[in-house]
């Protein structure tokens, strides 16, 4: 590839979020130039990081999958089957020429004089400082940290350096590493414990669960009956990929409204599907499969044909509700007196909140403060010009967000030309004068540890609906598509307007 000083748009990395933007920009915006900068040395993102047993996505394909290809293949798919996915849109769109692989940022700053981003970034293979400068910059990192999982810190304290097994962090995983025959002790109960424990107990001698609180977990075949009948009547691939994922939104839908509106039937109706999947009428979900939340306050879990609960009662597994007292050379202790002995100690404890790649932002000299700019959407931020970001939804498909955004950023860079502005900010209307600002989001709508530990990294919201991300793609669905770019909030500016120089990009590169 050549080496670029200049381009129209940033985007930042090469996971699911940045290469369907990549995509949306070439067909949207076919005139701007545009590269991808990606610390990694492969695309893919989360589906890069994590190769612990049995990864999988907890989303459904149809709709974790892009509007714009159709998935082939079961509903859950497992991370190899992502990426081989992931590879076919870089490879069918040329979107590859335009990655810069192992590059890491080390600083973004935006210059109001100009009206462009500075992007410094270490080129790792040689250790090279190298420098871009573009118009508009399309944040797509993620969200949490790939590099340090979250391990809580009192771990150190209750002696985790005593314990003389194997210790590892799920995201850290050695997929060379054997576990055949081990004991296994898994402490944690999301999405992640959720994955590895089925495909621990395939080989190791025992499983066991340690968990603080049980979670909810969804148990379906793995299969769309809707995507197999099409098929065998001979419907074209494009349109069984946009049927059945409109058949898995409007499914969503309505789990996510009866979560909130009659949580209790919801429970009971997720349990007789465990009783079926693992014939037991009489299976017994106190204490450990009996959340203190209702369903969907926390990611609701996939389970596929109910494995971790027939795990439970053929005897693979053990799970333990409980807190860690202290761990031993042999393994834990916990605050009940229990002994759990283990040969092997895997955390699934979950990710580090990660707010923009946890890259220094400038804005004419002045380093940004996350915390005190207030979200439009969740897509852009008060006092930061030229910039997007992509926040996807928790309760949905993340990608569904990632295709939306898609629309909206080109649509406002070919708004940004068809005024001749060079700029764009988000700022308050007279009407939100006096507005309530609160938190990003409120703990009793959403509330997984890694948001709640560090919820004053992420930006702040007001109590309307444009200034918030309130994770309701139902609603958002229908607001982003029509939101009005020539509304109040949006700021255009040009560089001919106030008189200024056109930088000369030479110099800025």
């Amino acid at each position: 590839m050549n080496a670029v000083s200049h381009v129209d748009v940033i985007i930042v990395g090469a996971g699911i979020s940045g290469i369907g933007s990549a995509y949306h920009l070439q067909q949207q915006c076919p005139g701007k130039s545009y590269a991808v900068i990606e610390m990694k040395d492969s695309f893919g993102g989360t589906w890069e990081t994590h190769k612990y047993p049995g990864v999988r996505s907890d989303s459904d394909l149809y709709t974790f999958g892009y509007r714009f290809k159709p998935w082939i293949g079961k509903p859950i798919a497992t991370g190899q089957q992502i990426l081989d996915y992931l590879g076919e849109v870089i490879e069918e769109n040329g979107i590859g020429e335009h990655i810069f692989y192992g590059h890491r940022i080390t600083g973004c700053s935006f210059s109001r004089d100009t009206d462009l981003w500075t992007v410094q970034a270490t080129r790792l293979a040689d250790g090279a400082e190298v420098s871009f400068t573009c118009n508009f910059l399309w944040m797509c990192q993620g969200y949490y940290d790939h590099e340090m999982p979250y391990l809580p810190p009192e771990w150190q304290e209750r002696g985790l350096a005593d314990y003389r097994g194997d210790f590892v962090h799920a995201q850290l995983w050695d997929p060379d590493y054997d576990y055949a025959g081990k004991r296994i002790l898994v402490i944690g109960s999301g999405a992640t414990a959720a994955t590895v424990v089925p495909a621990f107990a395939e080989q190791a001698a025992h499983v066991t669960m340690l968990q603080r609180s049980p979670t909810y977990f969804f148990c379906k075949e793995n299969n769309s009956e809707l995507a197999d009948r099409l098929r065998e009547v001979g419907i074209d691939e494009p349109t069984i990929h946009r049927v059945v994922r409109q058949q898995v939104m409007y499914d969503m839908s309505v789990i996510t409204q009866r979560c909130i509106d009659e949580p209790d039937v919801v429970v009971e109706e997720l349990r007789e599907l465990v009783r079926a999947y693992t014939g037991k009428p009489d299976f017994e979900f106190e204490p450990h499969f009996a959340p203190k939340y209702r369903p969907w306050q926390q990611r609701l879990a996939f389970c596929p044909e109910g494995d971790v609960f027939r795990c439970a009662v053929e005897g693979k597994l053990t799970v333990v509700t409980d807190t860690i007292d202290h761990f031993t050379q042999k393994g834990v202790r916990t605050s009940s007196g229990k002994d759990i002995e283990a040969d092997m100690i895997v955390a699934a404890t979950g990710f580090k909140l990660s707010v923009m790649g946890d890259i220094p932002f400038m804005v004419d000299g002045e380093a940004i403060d996350w915390h005190e700019c207030v979200t439009y959407r969740g897509m852009m931020f008060t006092g930061v010009p030229n910039m997007a970001w992509v926040m996807g939804y928790f309760r949905a498909s993340w990608t569904l967000r990632v295709d939306m955004m898609g629309d909206f950023v080109c649509s406002l860079l070919n708004q940004m030309d068809a005024k001749g502005a060079s700029r764009v900010e988000v700022a308050f209307r007279p009407e939100d004068a006096g507005m309530e600002i609160g938190p990003w989001i409120e703990a009793d709508n959403f509330n997984p540890g890694y948001l709640m530990r560090d919820l004053g990294k992420l930006p702040r919201a007001g109590n309307r609906p444009e200034w918030r991300h309130n994770q309701d793609y139902w609603a958002e669905k229908e607001q982003i598509p029509a939101i009005n770019l020539d509304g109040e909030e949006f700021v255009y500016s040009s560089r001919a307007s106030r008189g200024a120089k056109e930088p000369d990009l030479a110099e800025t590169a």
